[in-house]
């Protein structure tokens, strides 16, 4: 699906300049980029999640 994004000059810049170092396109870079954040994103939730869980079972298990 196409999608037009605008970025602030400043990250357009950073964006340019970045394609132009790795040689490769904007699109290509821009992707990446989202894709990483979410990976992020979801590793992030899956640790609270964790976190909250763990101690949580302790008080399950001693209430049984």
């Amino acid at each position: 699906m196409a999608m037009a994004l605008r970025l602030p000059d400043d990250l357009d810049a950073k964006l340019t300049a970045r394609a132009e170092r790795t040689g490769r396109s904007k699109q290509t870079l821009a992707i990446e980029a989202i894709r990483d954040a979410e990976a992020r994103a979801e590793l992030n939730v899956h640790d609270i999640l964790a976190e909250l869980t763990d101690p949580d079972s302790e008080i399950l298990e001693y209430l049984k």
